[in-house]
């Protein structure tokens, strides 16, 4: 079986290439993104089975990405990452899953497990795949 493929999206590099390592290691296909723009398009042209999202982000920030990713991709489960403790309820709404950063990758990997098991079996009609007319 194919490995599941993760959407990791944070405005700084060096966090995007840790965690994109990180995340390999325990089997994961990973893309990455630096901003919610260009995690957008990269939705529109590859279907992956989660988003991780940063909750700080220069520009369009993680509310309004996970808002157009859950416009777009009803579907698909957005784990947000933070080191805030508290989030604003608003985002929380907008999100399947909440993870702290203290607690990666322990508690990430098992709530990504079972998020693309869950997107294996859910149906496809919301996400384009590579190639599909929009």
């Amino acid at each position: 079986m194919e490995s599941p493929t993760l959407l990791c999206i944070d405005d700084r590099p060096q966090v995007l290439e840790l965690r994109k390592a990180t995340l390999e290691s325990h089997g994961y296909c990973v893309m990455v993104a630096s901003s919610g723009y260009a995690a957008i398009r990269m939705l529109e042209e590859t279907t992956v089975a989660a988003v991780l999202l940063e909750y700080k982000h220069e520009g369009m920030d993680a509310e309004a990405i996970a808002c157009q990713i859950k416009q777009r991709f009803p579907n698909l489960p957005i784990i947000l990452l933070s080191a805030y403790h508290e989030m604003p309820e608003r985002i929380l709404w907008l999100v399947d899953e909440y993870v702290m950063k203290s607690e990666l990758p322990e508690r990430l990997v098992p709530i990504i497990e079972q998020a693309t098991r869950l997107q294996r079996h859910a149906p496809r009609s919301d996400q384009r795949r590579s190639g599909a007319a929009a």
